[in-house]
């Protein structure tokens, strides 16, 4: 980044986390800023990349997604081709929203979104055919008790 993020940044950014539709006017009244200072400032994270994007969170129930699936595999290749082909799959599936390589007995964690068990049991079907795996389970989440898209920038 061009310059230490400081308090007035975090501010900004907590607030931009909370609701990414806020004016530049909203922005600034709220973090005690000037308009320009405040646009400035914004402008500034989101070219170093600290903003990515601003995006609309959606109810993925109210759309038919109600099962939030973590889905375990291992496998035994860990050669290149192997990964090219595993990350093509796996970002080819728009229900697979989230895949995370891992340390220690894991090799991988995907998170997905599906209507439900017969829609995961489909999904499963599809990444199988798609890229060799040694061992696939999954856990079905019974309750979400807390998800967030929030970063934490409070200085501690």
């Amino acid at each position: 980044m061009g310059e230490k993020i400081d308090t007035i940044d975090r501010r900004i950014l907590a607030e931009l986390q909370r609701d990414g539709t806020l004016s530049v006017d909203q922005l600034s009244e709220r973090v005690g800023l000037s308009r320009n200072a405040c646009w400035r400032r914004v402008r500034i994270l989101e070219d170093d990349g600290v903003i990515t994007g601003r995006v609309a969170l959606v109810d993925a129930e109210k759309l038919g997604l109600g099962l939030s699936v973590f889905i375990i595999v291992r496998t035994s290749s860990h050669d290149p081709e192997w990964l090219a082909k595993f990350r093509a799959a796996v970002t080819g599936f728009p229900e697979i929203t989230g895949v995370y390589r891992m340390s220690g007995d894991l090799d991988y964690v995907l998170r997905a979104r599906v209507a439900d068990v017969k829609a995961y049991d489909r999904l499963y079907q599809r990444l199988i055919a798609k890229v060799p795996l040694s061992d696939v389970s999954a856990s079905f989440v019974m309750e979400e008790i807390k998800e967030t898209t929030v970063v934490p920038v409070e200085l501690r």
